[in-house]
């Protein structure tokens, strides 16, 4: 079994929240994209808490979030996995990504939100260790996965679970510029 790869994070430099996923799925890996499984509700969730639109590209979604000041990035930089349940990470092929730098270049970031619990678990075993004092001090919080294997909450519960994203953010508008 080969090692699959994650993506760059998506984040521009006066970004304040940073959304942890675990690792891309497999549509999302072969598409190059972030949540490219139209079941997964990431992209629904985002576009209706920031620009009340559903047809964005990739490329719009990405501004979307840097619009936004939030950073998208996975805690897993690579691994081993058959298909795309997280559950089937191989734990001992697992390599974290370099959140010491990420947190060095992107200062502004003071929130985390992990998409589930994974992203979560795995941060929390690999990656708070070997971050500085000031580092360790950004306030995380997971919200509900928006995979479609997380099928016991609804949509609707999702969104409204993830509005503290947008809350932290301190936004009453959307901002989107096409």
């Amino acid at each position: 079994m080969e090692h699959i790869e994650s993506f760059p994070a998506i984040a521009s430099r006066d970004a304040r929240v940073l959304i942890l996923g675990s690792m891309p799925g497999l549509r999302s890996l072969q598409s190059k994209q972030y949540y490219a499984n139209p079941n997964n509700s990431f992209w629904t969730i985002i576009e209706n808490l920031f620009c009340d639109q559903s047809t964005l590209t990739y490329t719009q979604r990405k501004h979307l979030l840097t619009e936004n000041k939030i950073a998208l990035w996975d805690v897993l930089k690579s691994c081993q996995r058959p298909g795309s349940l997280d559950s089937s990470i191989v734990a001992s092929s697992i390599i974290v990504n370099d959140f010491s730098t990420f947190f060095s270049n992107n200062t502004d970031i003071k929130n985390v939100f992990f998409n589930g619990a994974t992203a979560e678990k795995e941060f929390h075993r690999w990656v708070m260790p070997t971050l500085s004092p000031k580092q360790k001090k950004l306030s995380i919080l997971r919200l509900p996965s928006t995979s479609p294997a997380m099928a016991s909450m609804s949509k609707n519960e999702k969104l409204r679970q993830w509005e503290i994203v947008k809350k932290t953010l301190r936004r009453t508008d959307c901002k989107y510029y096409d």
